[in-house]
């Protein structure tokens, strides 16, 4: 068994894990990774980057039926599944290739197999069952994600119960789909399946979909979905799937308690994750685990000294962008750099990638108000946006949300045609702690979507200019 000595070790590839690793290296530490599957993670390999992939897919086939409304003409619109999930996988590949590269040009060891604590500053790494290899570091990063959760009697069973994982490479189109959770991975595959031509139920245990977003946006993309043809029942609970080889029975108790079955072909689980703490060495350490979570501060640090957590297994939001930015924060503290600041929450952008988009930052107009802020919100109708309707696209709506005594931008929440690009423009303002009076003092340029971002701001003190 080889033995290796390191200044960082990093257990997992994942966004959170490689990102740490270069920024650790960068900083002049010998550094090592270790991995057991593909780099990348879930989020390259099996989440955030097949999964937008197949909602390309859908993008188009969404233009391609829609054909009319440009003037063109598109007759026997047709798709071939294996070439849709074919295109996915390979996207995912060469990206898991690419941050390969990446930690190679770094200098960054890796290492193939399952790492597990074992004793201060030491891991053992086993593949196939076998150690092989003995590391030693003074510092050690845990990076390693999270997984969907099953129901306590729904469990995926990959064939007509699915996850994620199934969810993304079918072998046929189903021509039915039941989806459990509204949340922004159960949306996104209703959003695609429904686009492809899938009859889809979405079933939402609270009082709405979306529920980490604004109710006014949420309540917006709900209806934009109907529109779609979904089905969508909220305040309501699965009680029971029946499956057979092709297809399931899914028994619903709706919000009046009024029981009713639905006949699907698939079934998608999509009710949260939880974060891998098992088989890592956790038992014999300081290391607390709180609901499925490694327990850290605010730099990252777990009860055990030099042990430290980022990303999904710390934790919500579940966000790769979240788990990089953990990353680096966690590393350069280690370094000892001047001036690193803690990672604050509110700043975070999240994005849903369905038809309609959905985007947003900071407190929804709810929190804002139960915080006890006087507020001035502001909302812009795509609609009254030149570019969305040259695209076609004018369903949606930017609204922000400010303190009315400071200024200071509380939260900005869209939803409609690329919403997901435009948001980091609110993040950049929050990050700055802009204030009103500056966004309105900046020229957005013409015709853009982004003018509807002004507008918003615009609209929070009665100044808007095209509504």
């Amino acid at each position: 068994m080889a033995k290796n000595n390191f200044d960082l070790v990093v257990v997992g590839g994942g966004p959170g894990g490689y990102v740490a690793a270069i920024r650790a290296a960068q900083l002049g530490m010998s550094t090592a990774l270790v991995e057991r599957e593909h780099l990348g993670g879930i989020c390259l390999n099996w989440g955030c980057i097949p999964t937008k992939t197949l909602l390309r897919t859908a993008e188009v086939m969404h233009l391609m039926k829609n054909a009319i409304e440009f003037g063109l003409k598109a007759d026997n619109i047709g798709y071939n599944t294996a070439a849709i999930v074919k295109r996915s996988r390979g996207v995912a590949g060469r990206l898991s290739k690419g941050v390969g590269h990446l930690l190679k040009k770094n200098k960054v060891q890796i290492f193939d197999g399952e790492a597990r604590l074992a004793g201060k500053g030491a891991l053992q790494v086993a593949k196939d069952g076998q150690e092989t290899e003995e590391i030693t570091a003074k510092h050690i990063v845990l990076a390693t994600g999270a997984r969907a959760r099953d129901l306590p009697d729904i469990k995926a069973d990959g064939k007509v119960i699915w996850s994620y994982k199934e969810a993304m490479v079918p072998e046929t189109m189903p021509k039915s789909i039941l989806v459990i959770g509204s949340g922004a991975i159960g949306i996104e595959f209703a959003s695609f399946y429904r686009e492809m031509g899938a009859e889809v139920t979405v079933v939402e245990v609270v009082d709405r979909i979306l529920p980490a977003e604004d109710a006014e946006i949420a309540q917006f993309a709900h209806k934009a979905f109907e529109k779609q043809g979904m089905t969508i029942m909220t305040g309501a609970k699965v009680k029971g799937v029946r499956t057979t080889k092709k297809a399931a029975k899914v028994d619903i108790e709706d919000a009046k308690g009024k029981a009713s079955t639905v006949d699907v072909e698939r079934v998608i689980l999509a009710v949260g994750i939880t974060g891998n703490v098992e088989n890592i060495g956790l038992e014999d350490t300081k290391v607390q685990v709180d609901r499925g979570h490694v327990v850290v501060n605010e730099w990252l640090e777990t009860g055990e000294p030099g042990v430290y957590a980022i990303g999904d297994l710390v934790g919500p939001p579940w966000l790769a962008h979240k788990a990089s930015h953990e990353g680096v924060i966690c590393v350069e503290k280690i370094a000892g750099l001047d001036h690193v600041e803690p990672l604050v929450t509110t700043n975070i952008p999240g994005c849903t990638y369905c038809h309609p988009q959905i985007a947003s930052i900071g407190l929804s107009e709810d929190m804002a108000e139960e915080a006890g802020y006087e507020l001035k919100v502001g909302r812009f109708p795509f609609i009254g946006n030149g570019k969305a309707i040259a695209l076609d696209d004018d369903q949606g709506m930017v609204k922000t949300i400010f303190d009315a005594k400071t200024g200071e931008l509380l939260g900005a929440h869209m939803v409609g045609s690329e919403v997901t690009e435009l948001i980091q423009g609110y993040a950049v303002a929050k990050t700055l702690e802009t204030t009103e009076a500056e966004l309105m003092h900046t020229v957005f340029p013409h015709p853009t979507l982004s003018e509807m971002m002004h507008e918003a701001v615009l609209a929070a003190y009665d100044r808007a200019i095209h509504i």
